[in-house]
């Protein structure tokens, strides 16, 4: 598709720019949110997005979806729900033969709502699907279309009847969104564009084979020894009993994050420094994304939590 890795590296970056551009015109702020969910997907990763009812989490994702020319489910996690609501299930036709019936799960783009308040069996229906890119019904397996992404939802405010995710299942998704009140400009902003008649036509910026492209682009960027290790010293850094534990860290944090989280440095400190026109990541890359790729991985203890000492402000501290 592209003559040189230089060459998909700098159309890596225009069509970033024109994303940005399409989804703008619909999703008003927000900036640093669009960036991550993009960057997810070009990493090969998933998200949890933490944040109250009615901040768009829903048309934010369709918008991506819709920009990047992808197909687009949406799940409503309830208690009820089961396994073959998401993955699908066999039925039999008109002759008496088993049949398969895909779930939503067979998309491109997947929002998981409110995944936490389903029970663990439910989700861990989805988070296998997530890790291994197929469901298996009756002993077949299903491959899924690639690329696939999934957004999960959490309301931070309402916990009563809800199953939180635990820890080995968080650490599956690559980045924890927090997603916040927009400002006051930007909420006039959007109250004048939702209660008017004029909607923003999305035009596709890109497909399927092109996010593939991009995707193997990401895997294929050089990375400094020295930045490799230290995005590892980083996640080291966050384990209370380890040698590399600062004060902080062994005052404030119960458990550490695990190796999955310096992957997830590496390969966003990547795609980070390809949106801005780099070829090759440094620490600060690594920097920038390493509060949403730790904040779900590491746990406060209750001298943490009863000094109202944040998850973000022990992360920031590791720098």
């Amino acid at each position: 598709m592209f003559a040189t890795d230089v060459e998909a590296a700098d159309s890596l970056k225009r069509d970033y720019e024109r994303l940005r551009a399409e989804i703008g015109q619909v999703i008003v702020g927000q900036a640093d949110i669009v960036e991550l969910l993009l960057t997810a997907i070009f990493c090969q990763g998933h998200c949890l997005l933490v944040g109250v009812p009615g901040l768009a989490k829903t048309l934010l994702i369709q918008t991506v979806a819709q920009a990047l020319d992808l197909s687009f489910n949406r799940i409503q996690f309830t208690p009820d729900l089961m396994p073959s609501d998401i993955t699908g299930s066999e039925t039999l036709d008109q002759n008496r033969n088993l049949r398969f019936i895909k779930g939503p799960v067979f998309a491109n783009i997947v929002l998981a709502d409110e995944i936490n308040r389903t029970p663990p069996k439910t989700q861990a229906a989805l988070l296998e699907s997530m890790q291994e890119y197929a469901v298996t019904i009756g002993g077949q397996r299903y491959a899924l279309d690639t690329p696939f992404f999934v957004l999960a939802t959490q309301n931070p405010i309402e916990q009563e009847g809800t199953y939180p995710l635990p820890e080995a299942q968080l650490d599956r998704f690559m980045f924890n969104l927090l997603l916040e009140y927009p400002a006051y400009q930007e909420e006039v902003q959007i109250v004048k564009a939702t209660t008017s008649g004029n909607k923003p036509a999305i035009s596709p910026v890109l497909d399927a084979a092109t996010i593939r492209a991009y995707q193997a682009l990401v895997r294929r960027v050089p990375v400094p020894d020295n930045v490799v290790e230290y995005a590892v010293g980083l996640v080291h850094k966050t384990r209370p009993a380890g040698p590399m534990a600062t004060a902080q860290t062994k005052q404030f944090l119960e458990w550490g994050a695990g190796p999955r989280a310096g992957q997830a440095l590496v390969l966003g400190a990547k795609c980070h420094a390809l949106l801005r026109g780099k070829y090759s990541p440094d620490a600060e890359d690594v920097q920038a994304v390493a509060v949403p790729v730790l904040r779900h991985r590491v746990v406060r203890n209750f001298k943490a939590e009863a000094e109202g000492v944040s998850v973000d402000q022990i992360i920031k501290g590791l720098f």
